[in-house]
């Protein structure tokens, strides 16, 4: 009998140690990359660049269901998937919205709800309804109450239907069915790319089916080495970094990102990032000294070796408040007399300059 493994979905085999769901007998339940994962946090193949989406989408086109499509809130442009509903013709799709506990408490629920409709009907994209869901980590009753929301919108829009949970590479989708169902069967891990192939888990009369992470090219995420990770995505909520400027400065976001801010006076910049992210500021002029001198050192963690070798964005003219967001690790908020702002980046990596969330 064809077995996969429990916890990633990978067809198991015997032959190579080095390849997918291998196992040293064909009786057990999980490849031995899972258990790695599980028992030890040693990620012995590396899929962080996820499995190819095309791939990905014609196998959940593929299923009957409702799509649960989870969407990380604080990486939300990373999560962002162009051309959903075309992707998946036909099907009908809720928008389950995680990590809410990583924002900061003073950004309501219904501002969350404004900002993503927004950018919703901005991307074209259409879902049945959203759901806020946070503390799937930790636990306790923040997590108890995401839970009987989840249930409720299973009810409510995948009654007597089964449920296919999708999205981006890291958005939670495991964690959150293990959750649902008082279950450590799916392996989960910080590192994008843990599920393989389609899991499919009897529930009562239907089926949940947890999919592989859609891959995003796009997001530091997928670039950074896996030792790195820990580092960059936040598991408390993210302490707003504020600052007041009066003449032209830098700031550094490790190695991975330097944000140039040009202006005609007083203005203000937020950074929301991991706290275990360093951001260092300083004078503009000063700025390609600090990168030549200190990248890879203090700037750390970092991707290039030199401005070279680094994409530069322009944000456009904006008015009131704007987020600089770094796919896959934070954003800044600027508002002020603000003259331009330059964003330098690995190439290949997205930065999108939207209407503030916070």
């Amino acid at each position: 009998m064809t077995k996969y493994c429990k916890g990633c979905g990978a067809l198991l085999q015997n032959e190579d140690q080095n390849a997918i769901g291998y196992v040293p007998t064909l009786d057990s339940s999980y490849c031995q990359r899972c258990y790695r994962i599980c028992h030890y946090g040693d990620v012995t193949i590396n899929m962080q660049k996820g499995i190819e989406s095309a791939e990905t989408f014609e196998k959940i086109d593929k299923l009957d269901g409702v799509v649960f499509w989870v969407v990380d809130l604080f990486a939300f442009e990373a999560s962002m998937i162009p051309r959903l509903n075309q992707k998946l013709p036909g099907k009908k799709i809720v928008l389950v919205l995680t990590k809410r506990d990583v924002l900061p408490k003073t950004l309501t629920d219904r501002k969350i709800l404004e900002f993503v409709d927004d950018r919703l009907h901005e991307e074209g994209i259409h879902v049945e309804a959203a759901i806020i869901l946070g503390g799937l980590l930790k636990g306790g009753e923040e997590c108890e109450h995401s839970i009987e929301l989840l249930q409720e919108a299973l009810r409510r829009y995948a009654h007597e239907q089964n449920a296919i949970f999708m999205g981006v590479a890291n958005s939670g989708k495991s964690t959150l069915i293990n959750r649902l169902l008082s279950s450590s069967d799916l392996t989960t891990s910080r590192n994008p790319g843990t599920t393989l192939d389609v899991v499919t888990i009897m529930n009562g009369d239907h089926f949940i089916y947890d999919t592989p992470g859609i891959e995003n090219h796009h997001s530091i995420l997928t670039h950074i080495p896996a030792k790195d990770l820990k580092t960059l995505i936040p598991i408390k909520p993210v302490r707003p970094l504020v600052t007041q400027i009066y003449e032209n400065q830098s700031f550094a976001v490790g190695g991975l990102a330097r944000m140039d801010v040009y202006t005609n006076g007083k203005a203000t910049v937020v950074g929301y990032f991991s706290r275990s992210v360093s951001v260092h500021r300083g004078k503009l002029e000063k700025a390609d000294e600090l990168w030549k001198k200190h990248l890879g050192g203090m700037l750390s963690p970092a991707l290039d070796t030199s401005l070279e070798t680094m994409h530069t964005y322009h944000a456009p003219h904006f008015e009131g408040k704007l987020d600089v967001v770094i796919q896959g690790i934070g954003w800044f908020c600027v508002s002020g007399d603000i003259k331009d702002i330059y964003v330098k980046v690995h190439k290949g990596i997205f930065v999108t300059f939207r209407k503030a969330m916070i």
